[in-house]
């Protein structure tokens, strides 16, 4: 039955956001297991990573929302279907989705949807436009909050006869590794961002935007900052502002008001993240609208980190309070301040401890192999 399936996976963009890279850890795990495997997108950085050998690539304008593209995208990839044969087509965005939806009715294959967020919505027709995700033969949620999230507001799509489950996403531990890291890669990494180690540093990764709480962060550090008295650590805005030019202004007056530019610094980019987690002691994630996953939890677990996160969202299913990480009241500078205060006073060796709980909660539920095993496992039931 295996060499059987060919799955193409079709997704806007192959970033390096939770959804492409889960699409991409895919992509490579199905000839393993001799399958075939496609992806559809319209570019993305991660492309020239994609082993081509392994990985047919196509590109299509499958990112535009407009009706019209959508229907003349779904009028290519039935072209595309019947031309290799394709037994799954797996979307992972709303306006792929539609196109994959239409294609996938006209040729008759599988139509499996990974519900990667919460897709606001504030009428019917958005509500409408966001329920293409639970009109497939499979839908995947990427966490029991979202699972709950879909139940809660799209109940009135679900179908019985539908299959709907959670399969959690998955880090690749390997290279999430404090032990692979040489302590001159992290020396130069420390010259590149200008820091000195004699403190402890606080990194914060994400992009920037509201939602992730770079605002409420700096509030909080500002708040350690007067508690403590002095300049205690170094503070690391990590994200690209992706064309917000106005809120990372806002984030940068606002160490300007707190007189906290000495202290904190914004890096655009990181190449090696599991490098920028290793030369950091705190990592903070100040989300104040729930993340369906939340990488930087599992990924700064993996890392054996201390990580200080909000209390919604995927973080209460990844962090252990107390055990793994931290977790504190979403959207309260006050309360993340008192946290960060807490691990800045912990000991080495329940620092440690933490960390090391950490990483065995990341291998044992939120590895990628577990999340491409179980993946694939459910292409091969939908398919019998």
């Amino acid at each position: 039955m295996s060499s059987n399936i060919k799955v193409l996976q079709v997704i806007p963009k192959l970033g390096y956001g939770g959804a492409e890279t889960g699409c991409y850890d895919i992509a490579h795990y199905l000839p393993e297991n001799n399958c075939k495997s496609f992806i559809i997108t319209s570019g993305g950085e991660l492309l020239k990573f994609i082993d081509k050998e392994k990985v047919k690539l196509i590109r299509l304008p499958v990112q535009s929302k407009n009706p019209l593209l959508i229907l003349i995208n779904s009028i290519i990839l039935i072209g595309i279907i019947l031309f290799y044969n394709i037994t799954i087509v797996h979307a992972r965005s709303r306006a792929p989705a539609w196109s994959c939806l239409i294609a996938t009715k006209f040729t008759r294959r599988k139509f499996v949807t990974t519900f990667h967020g919460t897709y606001n919505f504030n009428g019917k027709l958005k509500k409408f436009y966001n329920s293409v995700m639970v009109r497939s033969d499979l839908i995947i949620a990427g966490s029991n909050f979202i699972f709950s999230h879909i139940k809660e507001n799209y109940s009135e799509f679900l179908k019985s006869t539908k299959k709907f489950l959670v399969i959690f996403r998955g880090i690749n531990v390997d290279y999430f590794d404090a032990s692979t890291k040489l302590e001159n890669e992290e020396k130069k990494l420390l010259q590149k961002w200008e820091i000195n180690k004699e403190k402890k540093i606080i990194l914060m990764p994400g992009r920037l935007t509201s939602w992730k709480g770079q605002e409420l962060f700096i509030e909080a550090i500002n708040l350690v900052k007067i508690e403590l008295g002095y300049e205690a650590f170094h503070v690391v805005i990590l994200g690209s502002e992706q064309g917000r030019n106005l809120y990372k202004k806002k984030l940068v007056r606002l160490t300007e008001q707190h007189r906290l530019t000495n202290q904190v610094k914004f890096i655009d980019n990181c190449k090696d993240m599991a490098l920028a987690y290793k030369v950091s002691d705190i990592i903070i994630s100040a989300s104040i609208e729930p993340e369906a996953f939340g990488r930087v939890a599992v990924e700064a677990q993996s890392m054996e980190k201390l990580i200080i996160a909000s209390n919604i969202g995927g973080s209460n299913e990844t962090i252990v309070d107390g055990k793994t990480g931290i977790l504190f009241e979403s959207g309260d500078a006050n309360s993340l301040s008192k946290k960060i205060i807490q691990a800045i006073n912990m000991d080495e060796s329940s620092i440690k401890l933490m960390g090391k709980e950490g990483r065995k909660n990341i291998i044992k539920k939120f590895n990628v192999e577990k999340m491409c095993f179980s993946t694939y496992s459910e292409y091969k039931r939908l398919l019998n």
